[in-house]
């Protein structure tokens, strides 16, 4: 099973607009996929005293990463990096099972013109860190207000493709690396 992180937890985020054409993306190629949204992380998280032990309300976000064989985290920019929550996310999570040898792909979403190339490369240095496998071909989104219509729809059939392609490539990865049958299963 593949996981997809909606990496902000911002109501109504142009995030979370692109993260359901991916979700389709991977309905369409027949591949399993848990959605971890951060908008729905239990509020106990945010307490000091889940440093030490995790509330139990947090543990269909850890097993969705820990029981996926890959993750696809699609970031927007903050203020020129990865939002605070992600990066509070991943710092919650189980060290060092969580992104060990776990295959990951990166979407940024920003509304300046770089498309969040700075959290994602934040991003992957953090991945990096942890071990995780970095696939290579990541998608930026420069401009997203511009890009999405009134319904919250991407128009823009190359940028699609470029989704299409990158999950199509990452669920090859992901299969490669992890030696598991993702399509179909």
């Amino acid at each position: 099973m593949m996981t997809l992180v909606v990496g902000t937890n911002r109501p109504g985020s142009n995030t979370r607009k692109v993260a359901r054409h991916v979700e389709e993306i991977y309905a369409a190629l027949k591949v399993p996929l848990r959605v971890l949204d951060l908008a729905q992380l239990p509020p106990e998280i945010f307490s000091p005293a889940s440093y030490a032990e995790k509330p139990a309300s947090f543990a269909p976000f850890a097993d969705g990463v820990l029981q996926s064989s890959g993750l696809h985290v699609i970031s927007p920019e903050y203020n020129g990096g990865l939002p605070g929550v992600l990066k509070y996310f991943i710092d919650m999570l189980k060290f060092p099972e969580s992104f060990e040898r776990r295959p990951v792909c990166f979407t940024g979403v920003a509304a300046g013109i770089w498309g969040a190339l700075r959290p994602v490369e934040q991003l992957q240095a953090i991945f990096g860190y942890r071990n995780a496998y970095l696939y290579p071909e990541r998608v930026f989104m420069p401009g997203i207000g511009k890009l999405l219509d009134a319904n919250g729809r991407l128009q823009d059939a190359e940028l699609l493709g470029r989704l299409q392609k990158q999950a199509d490539g990452f669920v090859t990865f992901v299969e490669r690396m992890q030696g598991v049958k993702l399509r179909g299963a």
